[in-house]
C-alpha cells in the first residue's frame, strides 16, 4: 500500500472533530425537536381549530342570513297575488331592501368573525397584538377623516334601508330632487324626474325626505261657477258625480272614502269656488283628480250650470248676438274732413316757377 493511500485512509484529528460537533449538533437539534415537539403541535392544532371554526360558523350565519332573505321574498310574493297585495307589498321594494339589509350583515358578518380569526392566530404566535392594534385605531381614525362623506352617505343608507324610510316605486320629495325611486343603494339612491331625468342623490346630503306614496293621498278639486248660481243645485250635481264615481271601477279601489265637498273656499264679486277633496290610494291623487274634474264638469253641464269661463247659454227668447260687436270703432282718419286728417294731410311743395 502506498504511502498516499495509508495516509487518506488514516482519519486526521481535524476530521473526527468535524464530526464530533456535527454529531453534537445533531443531538442538540433532535433534542430541541423532542423537546418543543409538543408545542408545535398544540400552536398547529390550535391554528387549525381556529381557520375551521371560523369558517363553519361564517357558513352557517352566511346561510341562516340568506334563508332568512328568501323566505322575506317568498312572503312578499305570496301577498303579491292578493287583491291587496300591489297595495301592501312592492316586490321589488321588498327585494332589493331585503338584497341590501343580507349584503350588509353578510359583510359585517364576515369582518367580525374573519378579522378575530385572525388576531387569535397571530396570538397563537406570540405576536404581540398591542402596537398591531394601535396602528388599525390610528389609520382608522385617518380613514374615517379622510373619507367621512362616503361614511356619511354609507351609515345613512344602512338607517334608511333598516327604517324603510322610502323603496323602489315610491314617489319622493328629497329637497335637492324628487321623482320616482328606481334604485335604492347604501350610497346613492336613483330618482326618475318628472320629465324622464335620472337623478343620482347621495344618501349623505338628504336632510329631509317627503314619502308621497306611503299612507294615503289627498286629491283636491277647486269648482269655480258664478255667484248667481243656486249652491244647493251645484253641492247635488257635484255630489252626485262624487257617488258615482265611488261605484265604478277602478275610481272604487282608488277611492279610499267619500267625495266630500268642503264647502265655498272663496267667493268674489264675479265668481265663487267651492272646495271638493278625496282621500285616495298613495301616488293616485293626479289620475282621480282628473277623472273627477272630468265628471264635474259633465255633472254641472247637465244640470244648467255655468262655470267661469265658458259662454253663456242662450235662451229661446234671447236675440241673437250682434255681428257687429266684435268690430272696431271707426277711426278719425278714415273722413277727409276730420282735424286728425288735415293734420295728417303732406303739405304741398311750394310752386318754383315764376
Amino acid at each position: 500500500m502506498s504511502l498516499s493511500a495509508l495516509l487518506a485512509a488514516t482519519p486526521s484529528p481535524g476530521a473526527a472533530g468535524s464530526l464530533d460537533e456535527a454529531a453534537e449538533r445533531a443531538g442538540n437539534a433532535a433534542g430541541w425537536v423532542e423537546e418543543n415537539w409538543s408545542t408545535w403541535l398544540n400552536t398547529g392544532l390550535r391554528i387549525v381549530l381556529i381557520a375551521a371554526i371560523a369558517i363553519v360558523l361564517r357558513y352557517l350565519i352566511r346561510r341562516a342570513l340568506t334563508n332568512l332573505i328568501d323566505r322575506m321574498n317568498r312572503s312578499a310574493q305570496a301577498v303579491e297575488g292578493t287583491a291587496l297585495g300591489g297595495l301592501l307589498v312592492n316586490a321589488e321594494r321588498r327585494r332589493q331592501r331585503s338584497e341590501a339589509i343580507g349584503s350588509v350583515l353578510r359583510s359585517v358578518t364576515s369582518f367580525l368573525i374573519l378579522g378575530t380569526a385572525a388576531l387569535m392566530i397571530l396570538g397563537a404566535f406570540q405576536i404581540n397584538l398591542a402596537p398591531l392594534l394601535a396602528s388599525a385605531g390610528v389609520a382608522g381614525v385617518a380613514l374615517g377623516f379622510g373619507a367621512r362623506n362616503l361614511v356619511t352617505d354609507f351609515l345613512s343608507g344602512v338607517f334608511m334601508i333598516l327604517e324603510d324610510q322610502y323603496g323602489v316605486g315610491d314617489q319622493i320629495d328629497a329637497g335637492v330632487a324628487s321623482g320616482e325611486v328606481i334604485e335604492v343603494g347604501l350610497r346613492v339612491t336613483k330618482l326618475r324626474g318628472d320629465n324622464g331625468e335620472i337623478w343620482y342623490v347621495r344618501n349623505g346630503e338628504v336632510k329631509r325626505i317627503g314619502n308621497l306614496s306611503q299612507g294615503w293621498s289627498t286629491a283636491g278639486v277647486d269648482v269655480t261657477v258664478r255667484p248667481t248660481e243656486d249652491l244647493e243645485l251645484v253641492r247635488k250635481a257635484i255630489a252626485g258625480a262624487g257617488e258615482t264615481m265611488t261605484k265604478e271601477e277602478p275610481w272604487s279601489e282608488r277611492l279610499w272614502g267619500p267625495v266630500d265637498i268642503l264647502g265655498l273656499d272663496a267667493v268674489l264679486l264675479d265668481s265663487m269656488t267651492l272646495r271638493v277633496t278625496a282621500k285616495t290610494m298613495p301616488g293616485k291623487a293626479l289620475g282621480v283628480e282628473r277623472e273627477l274634474r272630468w265628471r264635474i264638469k259633465q255633472a254641472l253641464d247637465a244640470a244648467g250650470i255655468r262655470m267661469i269661463g265658458t259662454l253663456p247659454l242662450q235662451t229661446d227668447g234671447e236675440s241673437a248676438a250682434d255681428p257687429t260687436a266684435a268690430m272696431a270703432a271707426p277711426s278719425a282718419y278714415a273722413s277727409a274732413t276730420s282735424p286728425q286728417s288735415l293734420a295728417a294731410t303732406p303739405i304741398p311743395p311750394a310752386n318754383l316757377t315764376k
